[in-house]
């Protein structure tokens, strides 16, 4: 049977381990043809090839049910369950989406994007059935990096209570998340790994088997079994501590054996109650460029297959924010040995990687476990710290009550910084930096601030570093900035709240937030074509709102618009809405920004489009509103 055949992951049934073997194969050439061509997760779905296989033929997905957490590692599942033929739209604009999905399929039971989430999931499935009696197995697959989310250990903390539901949960332990896995759960696995028995059997007995006469460099199947036994002996202690919250624990098994992988499953769905497999994989299994570097291989852009590289671009790109971001703060802290910087398990994503390299005493890793990360940073704060959390908008909303009741609350001095916010691409709804504004704006004591460009980026790290009076968050784009010369001396802080004006007018007043702002130029540049000119103004903060240079802007030119690139509702412009509202200045407003919808995966160019948000699209809107007569205030 050739993959393409497959659209239906019951098909497997049956078939011979030669024949999932070259299925196998095949799902791998796929998967690296496709993200070489088009970017995406290579790593995690690369290592669960036999997993996946093994676990649907052992399923009958018709009635079965598989969450699969974060959804990085489901590309095998997506090739498998119809999605072969346009697989080669993975992460383009109306094409498959880089995570799962209930709305693209059947066989995905349950969208994820963010970790942690897949046993809870699977867990309320499992209840379900039970309480409508009916009968269909419930399947979690996890990464052992998601197991550092409080999440997921609570989610097993509830099933070990509740022995008579059928529930199992895979563990996919390959060491990593997206950067290498920290905290104690890994130290333990690892631990586990290394003891002295593992590597005695690593090391010496295998050669001293290899000594024996008749044996020589041939290895049993019989002794292949007495080695693997002695392995699984010596890892005991894992299951152990499963058992003890009430799981049945089954491993670890070879990720890449699919006959042992097969017999485990089989067995483990006839076990009443919660079953734990422990399935040991290797990232990026079948690629060796991308086995023998995990972090850099976890995702990828468009790449040479062959070499590995990336495809350069045709043109020399201005610095990404995030890279000038950790060089304003690597540079700060080497003068302040108070600052700290907090990651989630995304040292190279948001470029704090700098930081450990240089500063590894000022570096900490939580690992993917938000909630905690931020209320770390509070207890940092109580005791004369800098500490600066270094999180992408769509995952701070994880910790959001930790940010109200630990941090806004007690009013201490913690830096966020949201990388990611606003429209990021091809990863879709579950990563668009959409709600910060508005999840922050809320909250008292937070005051909070956005760059134009990669110059002001660095102003605002000094802002955030010497803002010791409460909470204060900055949001910056993913991508690159527009090559403005960066400061490398004399960097000053930002007075708190006061905005800027970049270019004067009498006949509209643009205000643009963050990333917005040199497209409200672009703007107000094509406006001035059509003889309409505009005052813009970079407003710099959201909170507090420069109300002392807005209001009487306001008043005066009469009509104003509002750009962001983020949520509408609460957002930049709702912050403007209330401030006019407030002091009874009525004049027509138009916000402009994202509008109550999912923003799904495509490129950010597309996106832009698609919501009316490039410069040309946005004068066409201001003309078409201002042109006819207007209620005071409208959207």
């Amino acid at each position: 049977m050739h993959l393409s055949e497959l659209t239906h992951p019951n098909q497997l049934h049956g078939l011979s381990i030669h024949q999932l073997e070259q299925i196998a194969r095949q799902i791998r050439e796929k998967h690296l043809e496709t993200v070489a061509a088009s970017g995406g997760h290579l790593g995690p779905g690369l290592g669960v090839v036999e997993l996946t296989l093994a676990l649907y033929q052992t399923l009958d997905l018709d009635r079965d049910k598989v969450t699969w957490d974060v959804g990085h590692q489901a590309y095998p599942h997506k090739l498998i369950t119809g999605r072969y033929n346009k697989f080669h739209t993975l992460r383009q604009k109306d094409g498959v989406a880089g995570y799962l999905k209930r709305c693209e399929s059947k066989f995905d039971h349950f969208g994820a994007g963010h970790a942690s989430t897949s046993i809870s999931a699977a867990l309320g499935m499992a209840m379900a059935r039970d309480l409508k009696g009916e009968n269909f197995k419930t399947v979690a697959v996890i990464g052992d990096g998601a197991l550092t989310g409080g999440m997921a250990l609570e989610a097993i903390n509830h099933a070990g209570h509740m022995p008579k539901t059928n529930l199992l949960v895979v563990l996919n332990d390959n060491e990593m998340s997206i950067s290498p896995n920290v905290g104690a759960i890994t130290r333990y696995l690892n631990k586990m790994r290394l003891s002295a028995p593992v590597q005695f059997l690593k090391d010496n007995l295998e050669e001293q088997f290899k000594q024996i006469p008749f044996v020589g460099e041939t290895f049993t199947p019989e002794m292949e079994r007495l080695k693997e036994g002695m392995k699984r002996l010596a890892v005991s202690k894992v299951g152990a501590v499963i058992e003890e919250l009430g799981f049945t624990y089954m491993g670890p098994v070879d990720g890449h054996n699919l006959a042992e992988l097969i017999t485990t499953f089989k067995h483990a769905h006839t076990i009443q109650g919660p079953v734990l497999v422990h399935v040991v994989t290797v990232k990026g299994k079948g690629y060796a460029i991308a086995e023998k570097d995990q972090v850099g291989y976890h995702a990828q852009n468009p790449f040479n297959l062959a070499t590995g590289k990336g495809i350069p671009s045709t043109k020399p790109k201005p610095p990404a924010y995030s890279k000038v971001f950790a060089h304003a703060l690597v540079k700060l802290a080497e003068d302040n040995p108070k600052i700290v910087g907090i990651t989630a398990a995304m040292a190279t994503g948001t470029c704090l990687d700098k930081l450990q390299e240089k500063l590894p005493k000022q570096y900490i890793d939580v690992g993917i476990a938000e909630q905690h990360a931020v209320t770390l940073s509070a207890g940092l704060a109580c005791e004369g710290m800098r500490p600066v959390v270094v999180i992408y908008s769509t995952f701070l909303q994880r910790g959001y009550d930790q940010i109200v009741h630990d941090v806004c609350i007690q009013n201490l001095p913690v830096f966020f910084c949201l990388d990611r916010a606003g429209i990021v691409g091809a990863d879709g709804p579950t990563h668009q930096g959409m709600y910060d504004i508005s999840y922050l704006r809320c909250l008292p004591n937070m005051t909070i601030m956005a760059p134009k460009d990669e110059a002001e980026l660095q102003r605002m790290v000094v802002t955030g570093v010497n803002h010791t009076s409460g909470p204060i968050a900055m949001r910056y784009p993913r991508g690159n900035g527009y090559g403005v010369p960066l400061m490398e001396e004399g960097w000053e802080e930002l007075p708190i709240g006061k905005a800027e004006i970049l270019r004067n007018g009498d006949d509209v007043l643009i205000l643009g937030y963050g990333s917005m702002v040199y497209p409200a130029m672009q703007t107000a540049e094509i406006l001035s074509e059509h003889g309409i000119e505009a005052t813009v103004i970079n407003a710099r903060f959201v909170k507090p709102l420069d109300t002392e240079l807005i209001l009487p802007l306001a008043q005066r030119i009469g009509k104003v618009v509002t750009m962001e690139e983020g949520c509408l509702m609460g957002g930049f412009g709702s912050a403007v809405a209330e401030a006019l509202m407030d002091n009874n200045i009525l004049v027509p407003l138009m916000r402009l920004g994202v509008p109550d919808t999912l923003v799904d995966h495509a490129t950010p160019e597309q996106s832009f489009a698609t919501l009316g948000l490039n410069p040309s699209q946005m004068c066409d809107r201001i003309l078409a509103k201002f042109s006819r007569k207007q209620s005071p205030v409208s959207v």
